[in-house]
């Protein structure tokens, strides 16, 4: 039985989509969760491996793309973020 390309076209685009909707994501919680923010300071590579483990899907590049970008950015941009969307950290250092 052969696929249509339409129905090929459409999965492809609903893979990439969602893959962009989870860099999203992944993002946006880097910027309110400090918790993440700093076990991603820690080992990037291994915090997306724990976010991949929980479900959400990262292609290669994307992960070599959230890893390679400027590790101050994220509590930079973090700062300018109205704390009552932040969700801080409770645990004592």
């Amino acid at each position: 039985m052969s696929v249509p390309a339409w129905y090929v076209c459409c999965l492809s685009f609903c893979r990439s989509h969602m893959s962009q909707r989870t860099v999203e994501l992944i993002i946006g919680r880097l910027l309110t969760d400090e918790d993440l923010r700093h076990r991603f300071g820690e080992n990037p590579a291994q915090t997306l491996a724990a976010l991949c483990d929980l479900g959400y899907e990262l292609s290669r590049s994307e992960i070599n793309a959230l890893v390679a970008t400027d590790p101050t950015l994220w509590p930079r941009t973090a700062h300018h973020i109205h704390p009552s969307l932040q969700r801080c950290t409770l645990h004592p250092e």
